[in-house]
């Protein structure tokens, strides 16, 4: 029986937070760079009372790609970009109290980073361990998980999914967010997302339930810079509530969420995630929403 995909949605989001009991200095300014390349293009064709002699197919694609800086001596300038985004997000808690301000900053800081990253072929030399450090949105938005339920709502449903994570973020206001992790294996081909949570049972009580949410998925490079990630199952680890821990590290109960979606809707939601900066100690990775998220060497 077909379920209706706002259905899907809402108990997509119930499976994920009941997991864990209902759900955890002076800016640098803008240098311009000999070697930076042009990423990103806007086409403005001027009023024209004549046919045109072109399809439209016939321009370049505007859509941003990576950039491959190879000169050393911008090395040092990386690592003053990098050391100055890394302050910036620890003073605002990896995104989550900044200011319109600072948020500008890091948007700079970003995107001077990824016109200098030194890396061909980001989607396969992104493997390791990587803890978050900055996120342009809602930090949970980095998990399988949520980009694949943003995926099978599409761009028509966006406006929806938008609200939905908005609800979803104001409903576990009171969790406390631990690390959150991406481990990557060594083949570029599967991504396992962890999120530590401690979310309380009752208000004005000292009691919290924590755990970690681990979410599978499996990655597919299609471009240099370019995945198409698809979920597979989630799960909860270190649960410290009493039997229900040993329980589930025991048994590794796991939510088979990939299935789920194939047998509602026939497919499994593809999402799309871009690196356009790595290198041995940072990687900035964007979703289909042009989100970032900034992710150090665990």
């Amino acid at each position: 029986m077909q379920l209706p995909s706002a259905l899907l949605f809402g108990l997509g989001l119930t499976i994920h937070s009941s997991d864990v009991v209902n759900s955890f200095s002076p800016a640098l300014p803008s240098r311009a760079c000999q070697t930076q390349q042009q990423t990103s293009q806007r086409f403005s064709m001027p009023d024209d009372p004549y046919p045109s002699d072109y399809d439209a197919d016939d321009l370049e694609s505007t859509e941003k790609t990576v950039s491959v800086d190879m000169d050393e001596d911008d090395a040092s300038i990386r690592d003053e970009l990098k050391r100055e985004l890394i302050l910036l997000a620890s003073v605002t808690n990896r995104g989550m109290a900044t200011t319109a301000e600072e948020e500008n900053l890091v948007s700079e800081l970003v995107t001077e980073l990824e016109a200098l990253n030194p890396t061909a072929d980001p989607a396969l030399n992104s493997q390791g361990d990587w803890e978050l450090c900055y996120s342009s949105t809602q930090s949970f938005r980095s998990s399988p998980f949520f980009l694949a339920i943003r995926a099978f709502l599409g761009d028509d449903n966006q406006a929806m999914a938008e609200n939905a994570f908005t609800i979803h973020d104001r409903a576990t206001t009171a969790s406390r967010i631990g690390k959150v992790r991406q481990i990557i294996d060594k083949d570029n081909r599967e991504l396992v997302s962890e999120y530590d949570l401690s979310v309380g049972l009752f208000p004005g009580l000292p009691v919290r339930v924590k755990g970690t949410v681990v979410t599978s998925a499996d990655l597919d490079a299609i471009a240099p810079e370019t995945w198409e990630m698809t979920v597979r199952g989630t799960k909860v680890n270190g649960s410290n509530v009493p039997f229900l821990d040993s329980y589930l590290d025991d048994n590794a109960v796991e939510i088979p969420v990939g299935e789920a979606y194939k047998a509602v809707s026939g497919s499994i939601p593809t999402a799309i995630l871009k690196t356009y900066y790595v290198d041995e100690g940072m990687r900035i990775t964007r979703d289909i929403d042009d989100n970032f998220f900034v992710f150090t060497r665990a």
